[in-house]
């Protein structure tokens, strides 16, 4: 049986029909090349998994880059508190960037990454093009990717939580209580997190042997005003929901206030249950019944294992999952019925 052939940047620029000096540039992240070869190299160097030989340039830096496709709510501040603890007790620090856009980092960021040789990457709730996990293998780069927006790539290390369990337990705790009228608002569409949770929101209704309504189901963006603006909209149908299903803590506020402002009572007369239980969670008025997705240890594994590969350890499993939990509160109660 003939020996594998060692992946160099020689095969690779034989494979893609360009010249050496042309693989090097797309590796270092040179301009200079037309798109159309750069995508072919990238897919070559991502299909063969090319990684550079380690010169003193790759010993540890001491630095974790964090990727953010956005940070406009607490739920990244619980993110960036699980990163900095864990990084902190591998004597390490972290660097935190803003992408703006959920496309995934462009190649500007990649870049400024290389200049500053971090240790790894732990992107969250953002997307990884073929090219950019290649220019990460490609540098020797680990990365993690934290809540995935859609299903990741073969060989894609990432961090989630057990949402299709967190919808079903939210669900069926609201069906304990006597509800059959359960709303669901959902995250955005594309993002595997929402619909892990409206499948367990499905999966409670049809095991009670509950029909599923279509109308009940609302897609949001997990900030408070989906939340308050879908909210307005199941409690205007002409059979509303009894019980409000939020797929977060912030959409679930947003459903307090359309409550409010419709004369409703929770949980006299609409129950809500959010999900991540964030720290106002337990703070609002009626203090939040909630699924607890651990987001602080997923940001913290997240971090230990791109560390880890860094020191050249393999990662224990390539999607993990950590479990939620139902925190019941105040923002539930059984369903009255009053008579006709």
């Amino acid at each position: 049986m003939p020996a594998k052939r060692r992946v160099t940047i020689a095969l690779i620029a034989e494979e893609a029909g360009v010249s050496i000096p042309t693989v090097s540039k797309v590796i270092n992240g040179r301009p200079e090349v037309a798109p159309e070869t750069r995508h072919r190299v990238e897919r070559l160097l991502h299909e063969h998994g090319y990684q550079r030989r380690t010169s003193q340039d790759d010993t540890p830096s001491g630095l974790v880059d964090l990727v953010f496709a956005e940070i406009e709510s607490p739920w990244a501040m619980e993110i960036v508190r699980g990163a900095e603890s864990a990084a902190r007790d591998a004597g390490a620090s972290v660097v935190m960037s803003v992408l703006h856009t959920h496309a995934g980092p462009g190649r500007d960021w990649l870049d400024r990454l290389a200049s500053r040789r971090t240790d790894g990457v732990v992107v969250v709730a953002s997307k990884l093009s073929t090219g950019v996990q290649a220019q990460l293998s490609a540098r020797s780069l680990p990365f993690v990717v934290v809540d995935p927006e859609g299903e990741p790539a073969p060989g894609v290390v990432s961090v989630g939580a057990t949402n299709w369990h967190g919808g079903l337990a939210a669900t069926r705790h609201l069906l304990e209580l006597g509800h059959r009228r359960v709303g669901m608002i959902s995250g955005p569409g594309d993002m595997l997190c929402s619909q892990a949770r409206i499948d367990g929101y499905r999966a409670a209704l049809e095991t009670a042997g509950v029909e599923v309504d279509p109308t009940l189901i609302r897609r949001g963006t997990f900030l408070v005003e989906s939340g308050h603006d879908q909210g307005h909209a199941l409690l205007s149908l002409p059979d509303p929901p009894t019980a409000i299903f939020a797929g977060s803590d912030l959409m679930a506020f947003g459903v307090f206030e359309a409550a409010r402002q419709r004369g409703l009572r929770v949980p006299e007369d609409l129950s809500v249950v959010g999900f991540d239980d964030l720290p106002l969670s337990k703070s609002a008025w009626p203090p939040l019944t909630t699924v607890r997705q651990p987001l602080q240890e997923m940001a913290a594994l997240a971090t230990r294992t791109v560390l880890a590969m860094k020191r050249g350890e393999a990662p224990e499993s390539r999607r993990v999952e950590l479990a939620t939990d139902l925190i019941v509160r105040e923002s539930t109660a059984a369903l009255v019925k009053h008579e006709a």
